[in-house]
């Protein structure tokens, strides 16, 4: 007469492991789950930041594929196509990045700045006239005043490029831009101060080095200032102010300059003795 009781709680019992069990393998499943929304989470930055920019688009373009709803794998895409260089790709990518649910002021700022590297002037300065005015970036100011700069709206670039400066803790980029603003206009004295003032943040920016050289020739001061360089960087510097003499009519004066980079080279500086020999043929 037990036995139909006996049944009963053995049944109990066996439907009770069978509960813990589906409860440890949920547990478990979602142990995993999270692991893998972390593992992701970190490849993703390592795609972002140190690996291979068309290794990144490969990555990216397989993950958006599989998830197209999701717009964190949707702006990985757009910006490793920035980063790879494909500027058409990149700004079809930005927009749609633009067009999702989710989307932020800093996406319309991206956009902005593909379609400039697209050349797609106009377009862009649409873009940035999309992001609310509160939007204050370094990187919105910063596009902000190149396209002035195209534009040739000099006070609102010199505002632009200003707003940009305090918005950043490494300005030598942008004061190197807006020095080579001021060097278009003619601004020169103006220009040469801007380029020193972004090597004093940044004295490996070479191309600052160039342009405070340019704005020194521009003046027919043909002394290289006093700022960081290497031999090979000053042979260089050397050349680029003697191309300078020569332009502004000095040739001797750049002939000087020539035969000076080509001692200061550590290596055969082919570029200065071919402009030399140029002059004296």
């Amino acid at each position: 007469m037990r036995h139909p009781y006996l049944l009963s709680a053995c049944l109990a019992a066996v439907t009770g492991l069978s509960a813990c069990a589906d409860k440890g393998e949920e547990t478990v499943e979602r142990a995993f789950q999270e692991v893998n929304v972390v593992d992701e989470s970190n490849l993703n930055d390592v795609m972002l930041t140190v690996a291979d920019p068309n290794e990144a688009v490969s990555y990216f373009a397989r993950a958006t594929a599989d998830k197209p709803e999701r717009i964190d794998l949707q702006r990985g895409l757009a910006i490793s196509l920035v980063r790879s260089k494909r500027t058409t790709e990149a700004v079809t990518a930005w927009k749609k990045v633009v067009s999702m649910p989710g989307s932020t002021p800093d996406d319309k700022v991206d956009l902005a700045d593909a379609l400039i590297r697209a050349g797609q002037w106009d377009e862009a300065e649409q873009a940035l006239d999309a992001v609310p005015p509160t939007h204050e970036t370094f990187k919105r100011y910063r596009l902000e005043a190149m396209i002035a700069d195209g534009n040739k709206e000099w006070s609102k670039a010199d505002s632009f490029y200003e707003v940009a400066v305090g918005l950043t803790t490494r300005p030598a980029s942008v004061l190197n831009n807006w020095g080579y603003s001021k060097l278009s206009r003619g601004d020169y004295v103006e220009a040469e101060r801007l380029f020193g003032e972004a090597i004093r943040n940044d004295s490996t920016l070479f191309t600052a080095k160039n342009n405070v050289v340019l704005a020194r020739g521009a003046q027919r001061n043909y002394v290289l200032p006093v700022i960081p360089m290497d031999q090979s960087e000053r042979a260089q510097l050397l050349h680029t102010m003697a191309l300078s003499a020569i332009k502004q009519g000095d040739v001797e004066t750049g002939k000087t300059l020539l035969r000076e980079a080509i001692d200061t080279h550590p290596q055969h500086f082919e570029a200065a003795v071919r402009a030399l020999r140029a002059l004296e043929a």
